[in-house]
């Protein structure tokens, strides 16, 4: 997988990392793929919900230790 864009929002609690993935997204191009590590469990949940609402594809979720890792693919 060739991520475009790293978001690093380690600390960070819901809404911040969301937030933070929207505006990065709106800089980026459609199709470009966007990492966001995140150490807020709520985010596997709250990431699924952004992609279906916003339409930008969730091309994956994972954890790694305590860290949450997501993908998401510019609409």
């Amino acid at each position: 997988m060739n991520i475009d864009q790293e978001l690093d929002t380690r600390g960070l609690n819901c809404p911040l990392p969301i937030l933070k993935a929207k505006k990065a997204l709106t800089a980026m191009q459609s199709g470009q793929l966007l990492k966001v590590v995140a150490t807020d469990a709520g985010s596997l949940r709250d990431f699924a919900a952004f992609a279906k609402q916003t339409g930008n594809e969730l091309v994956g979720q994972e954890t790694v230790g305590n860290e949450f890792v997501h993908v998401l693919k510019r609409r």
